[in-house]
Parts: structure tokens; sequence; C-alpha cells
């Protein structure tokens, strides 16, 4: 005679998706997320999060990651009209703080620090040699005042114009020659690699991404600033859960291994 109870097994793997040890199919399905996920970064993280983005994939091949690389300004203003990414990388904490105070954004988190360095074409045409050299500089090409990199070399030019640093006038001197006012630090580094500059100030790990095709002059450490950059996961973006699990691995030793390796710092919480 045929036991009723050989069938029970088969017939709830069958019918309800049960599994031996007690889950059902579709909650071990959903262990590991799958879908498109959008990160939108600040153009000077590109090459960074483009390996980052491989490195991701290797530990969670169901994520599809789309990188969406701007000024952060224009990040800010594409999620304040509603865009559906769920992640945010920025270079300046301000916007980041406009965005929260908005409830667009959930509580941000620093995750990399980077600093500033005048760079030429490797020619040098205006031969600069120190910062103080900039104002000889007649095609200087700077980002717009409210990009991050923009904003932070108006401050790096107001602490160098300091009567006991480089003169009262040495901002005013320098701003003379600005031929044009970019909208991200990649269209400032570029207008260099084209030689329709002399001299731009841009990050130092845009600088180190342009190997020997510029020439990158340290700005001393009493002028130069710190850029922290902080990220957080979107509100109200679909598939939420994605863009938590990128945060967390921005911010993990490996994410954090790979921004060192190509030039950026960890912020003082993360050292």
């Amino acid at each position: 005679m045929t036991n009723p109870l050989q069938w029970v097994l088969p017939l709830c793997l069958l019918v309800a998706g049960c599994t031996p040890n007690g889950q059902d199919s579709a909650s071990l399905n959903s262990a590991e997320p799958s879908g498109e996920l959008l990160v939108f970064a600040a153009s000077s993280l590109t090459e960074a999060f483009r390996a980052i983005e491989k490195d991701f994939k290797q530990e969670h091949p169901t994520i599809q990651v789309i990188l969406n690389l701007a000024g952060t300004q224009s990040l800010r203003a594409q999620i304040e009209n509603g865009a559906r990414a769920q992640v945010l990388a920025a270079a300046n904490p301000n916007h980041m703080r406009v965005l929260h105070e908005k409830k667009l954004v959930d509580t941000p988190a620093p995750f990399a620090q980077n600093t500033l360095v005048l760079i030429t074409p490797k020619a040098n045409p205006a031969h600069l040699e120190t910062l103080a050299d900039l104002p000889k500089a007649k095609r200087l090409v700077l980002a717009g005042e409210v990009v991050p990199v923009g904003i932070y070399t108006k401050q790096m030019l107001k602490r160098a114009s300091r009567p006991d640093a480089l003169g009262s006038d040495f901002a005013q001197r320098v701003l003379k020659s600005v031929v044009s006012r970019e909208t991200n630090v990649r269209q400032t580094l570029q207008k260099v690699l084209l030689g329709e500059a002399d001299a731009a100030i841009v990050y130092t790990t845009d600088a180190a991404a342009a190997g020997n095709k510029v020439k990158a002059i340290r700005i001393p450490p009493e002028y130069n600033v710190t850029a922290t950059y902080p990220i957080a996961t979107v509100t109200g973006a679909p598939r939420p859960q994605l863009g938590q699990r990128f945060v967390a691995f921005v911010r993990s030793r490996r994410g954090r291994a790979r921004l060192e390796e190509l030039g950026f710092t960890a912020p003082a919480a993360a050292k």
C-alpha cells in the first residue's frame, strides 16, 4: 500500500514553493536583490566609481549599476526635479545638506576626501612653477562658482590673498585671467588637455587621471582646501535595498581601498 505521506513534501515543493529547511523559495530568491541601480556621482569620481562598479558587480552579479556622472550642482537639480536615482555621491556637503533638509536624500555619510592642485598643459606655456606664479597665466579656466571645485577654488584663493600670504590682491590678479567657467571639474581639465587654457584648478585625483598629459603644481597646504565627499540614498527611490547595498559597499574596506588607490583619502571618521 502506498504511504500517502510520501507525496506531502513533493506536493509542498511544487505548489507552495517550500524548501526542506522550512524556507520558501521566494525568500531565498529575495536574499540577493536584483534590478537596475541608478547612481548619481560627481564627475571627479569617474574613474573611482567605474572601478567600484566592477568590484560591486563581482559581489552582486544580479544588480546592474548605471552611473550618471556630472557636476554635483547638476545632480542636485535633477533630484530636486524628480530624478529616480537610488544613490547620490556628491563632491560637496553643502549641496547634499540642502537635499537632506528637503527630505530628498537620507542621512548622508562622508566617504572620501580630496584636495586641489594647479595644472598646466605639459608644455607649460605660461612658465608657472608655483601657485604664486598663477597671475602670469593669460588663459585661466576655473569651474563655475556653484560647482564644488569652483567653491573650493574660491576658498583657496581667499586664503592665499591674506596680506601675510601671497598679497591681498592675489585673487584679484588671478581672476583677471579667467577666460571661462566650466560646469564640472572634468570640463575644466579638458580645457587644459585641449590646449585652450594656460592653467586650471582641479582636484588632485583629476590631475592624476590625466597622467603625464598635464603638469601638476602643488598648492601649499596652508592655502589648500580639503573637499569632503558625502554619499546618501535617495528617499522614495524604487528598490531602496539596492542603493543601501551600494552605499555600504562604497564605505566598506574594499571600497575605501579602491578610492585610496585612485588618490582619494579617507575622511577622518573612517580612518
